[in-house]
């Protein structure tokens, strides 16, 4: 209930045996035929995560912009002041990636993916849904040890200049980068739509209240 995006952190470490505790959670999560496609990159060079925060920060910069062009529609002031919150936090993540004690590149192998038969393609979803589990269980144990982090995947912007400073080879890509630190504010519940707005019964538009 409160491993939520924590995108400020404090100049303390993270020890390389807190980064394996966290690893082998993600290690165990489940995957697709349990192929588990997913292989971890941890940077904590700090000449290397500052060549990848400048990455991340040029990716940002794109991605701003667009958001600056298309701002949502907000239901009333709770959810606009939120909203520039998470923008502002944001922002200083896209300027400080780069110093946060460590970062994980979370790799996904480029494998086919998509079965056919005698009447086509056959869609089982994207590989994706194979390594986003094991992201989750890597940030839900850096939450029991007090470590804040966030996915992050704006990275994939620049995802070839990732791979030549990181020498990934072009059997894997990127699904995902996770910086981790002592985080500055504190965890809690994080402002969420109620599951009774989201959630369906038996058909869609069936809504208990």
């Amino acid at each position: 209930m409160t491993t939520r995006a924590m995108r400020r952190y404090r100049d303390e470490p993270v020890t390389d045996d807190e980064i394996v505790t966290c690893l082998a959670a993600a290690q165990q999560a489940p995957s697709g035929g349990n192929v588990q496609p997913w292989q971890y990159l941890v940077v904590t060079d700090a000449a290397t995560r500052a060549e990848v925060g400048e990455l991340y920060r040029r990716a940002y910069d794109r991605y701003e912009r667009v958001l600056a062009a298309t701002p949502p529609a907000f239901r009333g002031p709770e959810d606009e002041t939120s909203w520039r919150r998470t923008r502002d936090a944001s922002r200083h993540l896209a300027d400080h990636l780069g110093e946060a004690p460590a970062l994980v590149v979370f790799l996904l192998a480029v494998i086919p993916w998509t079965p056919s038969d005698e009447r086509g393609p056959m869609d089982i979803g994207p590989l994706y849904a194979s390594v986003y589990p094991a992201v989750q269980n890597f940030m839900l144990a850096a939450r029991g040890l007090g470590i804040g982090t966030a996915l992050t995947t704006v990275i994939r912007i620049e995802h070839d200049a990732l791979r030549r400073s990181l020498d990934i080879p072009a059997t894997l890509e990127v699904a995902a980068l996770v910086p981790m630190g002592r985080p500055v504010g504190r965890f809690g519940v994080a402002r969420r739509k109620p599951v009774t707005a989201v959630t369906h019964w038996d058909r869609y538009g069936n809504r208990r209240t």
